[in-house]
């Protein structure tokens, strides 16, 4: 990993690994979860969906469609050394706890792709003076388009409240106006990072960082995992 990377990372809170797991890789995930999906009539286009899922708001049948899928090896296959050691150059150290890696899939065919009503969030508290708490990994088991339901980050809100950034009062101001969420979110240094690439590919995220499920406005279920790995403040 070259030095920018980290740096990057430090300033952003985020980075993306293209092709980080070869894609021949991660077919054999991808197949396993197709298999899944067709055994539970989830199927591109959205047809044969369970009728208990469809009844779902839009960001609780992630939940329910990844609980129901199951994918054993999916842990092995993704966290692998090579990733444990990018994770361990960012944070200085290696992760004291690495939690299972869970799957993050959305139903095809949610609706039309918005920034509007979206659930903004951290899963850590910590403050941006604080060390690095942890980092999460987001993996691409396959190809996801834009506006195909991919997590979205704002790179940089892991510094709001620091000396010379913007309050974190005034990021959950700009988050709640209303108009073009992402110009008020530039006019404060922050961008928005739709996680969508090919397969293979790998993003890893300060734990700080805000981030929030996003629609899937294309006909494929947007096949995603997740790892969040944690560093011990007593070192």
């Amino acid at each position: 990993m070259k030095s920018f990377q980290g740096a990057l990372f430090v300033d952003k809170g985020y980075l993306r690994l293209e092709g980080f797991h070869p894609q021949k890789q991660v077919a054999g995930v991808r197949q396993k979860l197709l298999d899944e999906l067709k055994r539970l009539k989830a199927v591109p286009g959205g047809k044969g969906l369970p009728g208990s899922l469809q009844r779902l708001p839009l960001f609780q049948q992630i939940g329910k469609l990844s609980a129901l899928v199951k994918a054993p090896g999916l842990h092995e296959a993704l966290v692998t050394p090579g990733l444990i050691d990018c994770v361990t150059r960012l944070g200085g150290r290696a992760p004291s706890a690495i939690q299972d890696t869970q799957l993050l899939l959305s139903p095809p065919s949610q609706g039309a792709s918005t920034l509007e009503g979206l659930n903004w969030h951290v899963d850590i508290a910590a403050r941006p003076q604080d060390p690095l708490p942890g980092v999460q990994a987001f993996f691409l088991i396959d190809d996801v388009a834009p506006g195909g339901g991919a997590t979205l980050a704002l790179a940089g809100s892991h510094r709001a409240g620091a000396p010379g950034q913007p309050s974190a009062a005034r990021l959950r101001e700009a988050l709640k106006t209303p108009g073009d969420l992402a110009r008020n979110l530039e006019q404060l240094g922050i961008g928005i990072v739709e996680m969508s690439g090919r397969a293979g590919d790998v993003f890893l995220m300060d734990l700080r960082l805000l981030h929030t499920p996003s629609v899937n406005s294309t006909k494929n279920v947007r096949m995603m995992a997740t790892a969040r790995c944690f560093f011990s403040r007593n070192t």
